[in-house]
């Protein structure tokens, strides 16, 4: 239930503050870590969590870990942690990038990244 409302707010709100003549920009960005371990796994979503969240212009935010129990022929596994942000527009975006809290982020993770690929897309939200 509770993922459910999550999802209806998702909704609301991505459709509610996107205009039509200005997509919203999904951020996914996905880490692999030189100590993959699952305490470090944790650290770096925790970080995303702590640094990441609260900019201006989010629409929706949530960092996670791999779903190692999900492997279909397609899925990708050069990854440990995912973060996926979707921006208002693309001025959020331009904001968030040198924010000193995107900063921090960066400054305080970057000794254990093997591997970063950003994956930035312009939305057009649709009713179902």
């Amino acid at each position: 239930m509770t993922r459910c409302v999550a999802a209806l707010a998702f909704v609301f709100a991505f459709t509610a503050s996107a205009r039509a003549d200005e997509p919203a920009v999904g951020h996914m960005v996905f880490f692999q870590l030189k100590d993959n371990s699952p305490e470090e796994q944790k650290k770096l979503v925790d970080a995303c969590k702590k640094y990441l969240k609260n900019h201006d212009g989010v629409l929706y935010f949530s960092a996670g870990t791999r779903a190692t129990k999900i492997a279909e022929p397609v899925s990708a596994t050069d990854f440990d942690v995912a973060l996926h942000i979707v921006f208002k527009n693309k001025a959020a975006l331009d904001k968030y990038g040198p924010h000193p809290d995107h900063q921090k982020f960066i400054n305080e993770n970057k000794a254990n990244w093997k591997g970063v690929k950003v994956y930035d897309s312009l939305l057009e939200a649709e009713a179902k």
